[in-house]
């Protein structure tokens, strides 16, 4: 059978990185000042940053019913017999929920993926899906493998300013105001379906020190009996300087040396409520290796 591996942008993947690799992608929509970008067709992260220094509006959104069962009605005339779709984590969006919804109508040629996750660890289970499809599994049983596994990553974020967690209604105006003051960021946690506040910390600095305190207890804790080639340490954020983002980079591959650390861009869909000059970090035991 031909499986096809479709997910959203949700997972950081570009749209040249997907037509690479043979993922079929769904823009997520973003909302400027309430007009609506697809992302990373009609907007990309730079935008959406200087969009964030101007104090613009943002929110996100839901795909439309009618774009999601579009991309999959043109894989299956592609001449794939099923899709294994991989959205952003249920506990984060409805989105999960409606695809489940949307599938019922194609008679289990399209399997829906809620392995409660996001970004880079939404990033490995498509990556997962891609080769245990080479190993010959059908969409079911790929769906099944995903979510037996979901919940073996962490992700953990720091942002540098309260505003945007504000407007979203995450933190009260009350709270970003005190925290503003006292100089606090919070270091939030995504381990399977919500975005929960981790640590407090005094200035950017010392909340990368406890990122990496979190990486290297999940290391010791969690995953001490998996082998580093078996693991992905991964940092990410929305840093506009480059130089930033390599210096966040490199201060956590100091900490893992036997594991090979990237950078990418968090997607707008995270972006829009952390806000610019967020950083992030992941831990992730590989699905398939």
């Amino acid at each position: 059978m031909k499986i096809a591996i479709s997910t959203d942008t949700n997972s950081g993947i570009t749209q040249e990185e997907a037509k690479s690799a043979g993922i079929y992608l769904l823009p997520m929509p973003v909302l400027i000042e309430e007009q609506m970008y697809l992302e990373g067709i009609q907007i990309h992260s730079g935008q959406l940053y200087e969009a964030m220094e101007q104090h613009q509006a943002i929110s996100t959104s839901q795909p439309s019913p009618g774009q999601v069962m579009e991309l999959w009605d043109s894989i299956l005339q592609d001449g794939f017999d099923e899709i294994v779709y991989i959205p952003m984590s249920s506990g984060l969006s409805g989105s999960c929920q409606n695809a489940a919804l949307f599938a019922a109508d194609y008679d289990g040629k399209v399997q829906v993926v809620d392995n409660h996750r996001i970004s880079v660890t939404q990033r490995e289970s498509v990556y997962s899906a891609l080769k245990l499809a080479q190993t010959g599994m059908n969409a079911k049983q790929i769906k099944d493998y995903l979510e037996a596994r979901a919940y073996d990553a962490s992700i953990y974020i720091s942002v540098d300013s309260m505003e945007y967690l504000k407007k979203g209604g995450r933190i009260t105006p009350a709270v970003a105001a005190f925290a503003t003051v006292l100089n606090l960021k919070p270091v939030l946690t995504i381990q399977g379906d919500k975005l929960d506040t981790f640590a407090k910390a005094r200035g950017m600095k010392q909340a990368e020190e406890k990122m990496l305190e979190a990486l290297k207890a999940d290391r010791t804790t969690r995953f001490a009996d998996v082998p580093d080639d078996q693991l992905q340490v991964e940092t990410a954020g929305t840093l506009a300087d480059e130089e930033m983002a390599e210096k966040w980079r490199q201060r956590v591959q100091q900490e893992f040396p036997n594991i090979p650390v990237s950078y990418v861009q968090l997607p707008c869909s995270i972006a829009s409520h952390v806000g610019i000059n967020a950083i992030g970090s992941g831990i992730i035991k590989k699905s398939v290796v």
